[in-house]
């Protein structure tokens, strides 16, 4: 069904029972931090180990150059899901220390450049920290934000920050989709899965 059939199957039943009110929230867990003497619950190395079964799509973020910045912004981020349907919305996950996020938020806006097969070396580039990540790199601007939509991507997503929560040594960036779309002609995605790249044939849609 995907995410966005799922949230739409959710927002119908939700519809459709006789005098349902608003979803309550539940209420907030008890968090704490793990101190410097105590061990942390489980292995790092073996948490990346596992969840890197987990296969995902590949996506570079971008951002349009703020005032006073010589190049727009961008990095290459597995993290990302739709959210959403209505109203229509996204997220995504970046590294606290990112160099990059500080120049998104200023922006305020960014794009969604999902990935195709053949976009390996792409992903390389923008997970690259301190370089110009757009020297060589075609793109146009996106219709609302001006963020950069990369040439050769399968899906772009437009969209404005909508807002941001601490999630341990991440945050979750939640943004607004203000347009998207697909190119007429697109190869597969391009998928990542224990470490590698990996690609499956793009279908037709329908």
């Amino acid at each position: 069904m995907g995410h966005a059939g799922a949230a739409a199957a959710a927002v119908r039943y939700l519809r459709s029972v006789p005098g349902a009110g608003p979803v309550e929230a539940l209420p907030r867990p008890e968090l704490r931090c793990v101190r410097a003497d105590e061990r942390a619950p489980v292995d790092a190395a073996e948490f990346r180990r596992v969840l890197g079964t987990f296969a995902t799509g590949v996506t570079v973020i971008t951002a349009p150059a703020a005032e006073g910045e010589p190049s727009p912004a961008g990095f290459a981020c597995q993290s990302f899901s739709s959210l959403s349907l209505d109203p229509p919305l996204i997220c995504f996950m970046v590294g606290r220390t990112s160099a990059t996020w500080p120049r998104i938020a200023r922006a305020g806006v960014f794009c969604v450049n999902v990935l195709g097969a053949g976009q390996g070396e792409l992903c390389r580039a923008f997970a690259v920290s301190g370089a110009d990540k757009f020297t060589g790199v075609p793109y146009d601007a996106a219709p609302v934000s001006g963020s950069p939509r990369l040439t050769g991507a399968t899906a772009w997503i437009d969209c404005a920050v909508h807002a941001v929560h601490t999630g341990g040594d991440h945050l979750i960036v939640v943004g607004r989709v203000t347009a998207l779309g697909t190119p007429a002609a697109a190869d597969g995605p391009l998928l990542f899965h224990r470490g590698r790249f990996a690609a499956l044939e793009a279908r037709p849609e329908g």
